[in-house]
């Protein structure tokens, strides 16, 4: 193994950190459809995640070399510089994992590690021209394109399946939303553990323990994939509760166009060389699916929110990194108080969290991020029409349960209608 000094190895281990805060935060992108539509039971699904996001770590390391060789100049960089940008990142994962928001672990890493370099080096030490062609195109264009790619998906799924019964095409979708959350998984592991990867390769070459253009070394591929992985088991519940039911009501054939059509834009970027966010492609895919329905519907507040915290993901991690980075300008004394700081910081968000647990049990109850809305048109004309539910029951109105009630409903005006759904 390369020769590593203490603060090389406080940097590596808090890129590991790092790696499974990205595990627990985007277990979403791959299961949320596929726990909130039944297809796979909480716990099955985020262990089946983890084992297929360690098998993609191994596929490629084309977006390791976009991290660590691209992003920024290796030359000046300091291992510090590495440290603090992950300090950034970190804090910022917690934060929205905290309030159950799904924002780019991706663009956190990177937002941290520029303002960090620009903070040591000057706007120099970035490459201006990856970071737009790598990073911010890529990031307005993946919810676009996988949201427009699962909207269609959707209305054909629904359009071939038209003549199938209720049951049967609910059956036959489940099972391929598991096969497409399992590409999804894979897929995932083939862009964000090869961040970490990009990473620890770009901190040890910064500390001198490898030569600069280096690829990087097995054990720091199976170290980042194994963090991954455990983050993944732990299950980002918060965050899938938002993804699976805070912003549109899926069925098994949305969630299938849904998973389809991101696993194909995450696996298209890795193999460009994208550092995509697999948080923007999936949301924008969840969203372009719950419209793919007729009658559908996004739930446009928490989607707000959601941009709100992708458009300060970049700066607010990158403020907090450049901080981070003249703390420790001072020296020793400097480095140990960023690190308690942000031992500090962490305890005190998971504290929080504590107050109000959310895990695989009460995952797919329904939650503070959708309970707020207002009820709109589509969902005030469907309580016009709709019979009241069975007591006890919550299950999602469809087009076949809206054409059995509409007569029903009108044959009897006196009817009382049903209670609205907040959409």
């Amino acid at each position: 193994m390369e020769h590593i000094t203490l603060l090389l190895g406080i940097v590596i281990i808090t890129a590991l950190v790092f790696d499974f805060t990205n595990g627990f935060h985007d277990t979403a992108n791959a299961m949320a459809t596929t726990i909130s539509t039944g297809a796979l039971k909480p716990k099955t699904a985020v262990a089946m995640s983890a084992v297929l996001n360690l098998v993609g770590a191994f596929m490629s390391v084309e977006v390791a070399k976009t991290i660590s060789k691209g992003l920024v100049n290796e030359e000046g960089i300091q291992p510090e510089v590495i440290f603090a940008a992950l300090v950034g990142a970190i804090l910022w994962n917690l934060v929205t994992w905290l309030v159950g928001l799904p924002s780019s672990s991706s663009h956190a890493l990177m937002g941290g590690l520029i303002g960090a370099a620009v903070a040591s080096a000057g706007m120099g030490a970035v490459n201006g021209s990856v970071v737009v062609t790598k990073v911010l195109i890529p990031a307005i264009a993946a919810p676009i394109v996988a949201g427009v790619a699962s909207m269609l998906a959707a209305k054909i799924t629904y359009k071939v399946g038209g003549n199938i019964g209720k049951k049967t095409s609910a059956k036959g979708y489940k099972a391929g939303q598991i096969a497409s959350a399992g590409l999804v998984s894979l897929a995932h592991g083939t862009n964000d553990a090869q961040k970490t990867m990009g990473i620890i390769t770009l901190a040890l070459v910064a500390g001198g323990a490898l030569a600069p253009g280096s690829n990087p070394p097995v054990w720091v591929i199976v170290s980042a994939g194994m963090a991954i992985a455990m983050g993944t088991y732990l299950g980002g519940w918060r965050i899938i509760r938002t993804m699976g039911s805070g912003l549109t009501d899926l069925q098994p054939q949305q969630g299938f166009a849904a998973q389809t059509s991101a696993a194909s834009v995450i696996l298209a970027s890795s193999h460009l060389g994208f550092s995509l966010s697999t948080t923007h492609a999936c949301s924008g895919a969840v969203m372009g699916a719950g419209l793919g329905r007729k009658g559908g519907v996004v739930r446009w507040s928490t989607a707000t929110r959601m941009f709100i915290a992708w458009g300060l993901t970049l700066p607010a991690a990158a403020l907090v990194a450049s901080g981070a980075e003249l703390v420790m300008r001072t020296g020793d004394i400097g480095v140990a108080a960023v690190a308690v700081f942000l031992v500090a910081s962490c305890v005190a968000i998971w504290v929080i969290s504590r107050r109000q647990v959310v895990d695989h049990t009460n995952v797919n109850k329904a939650g503070t991020a959708s309970a707020d809305e207002q009820p709109g048109v589509v969902t005030t004309a469907i309580a016009a029409v709709a019979v009241p539910p069975t007591a006890g029951t919550t299950a999602a109105v469809t087009d076949e349960d809206l054409k059995a009630t509409i007569p029903a409903a009108t044959a009897n005006p006196a009817t009382p209608a049903a209670p609205a759904a907040a959409v």
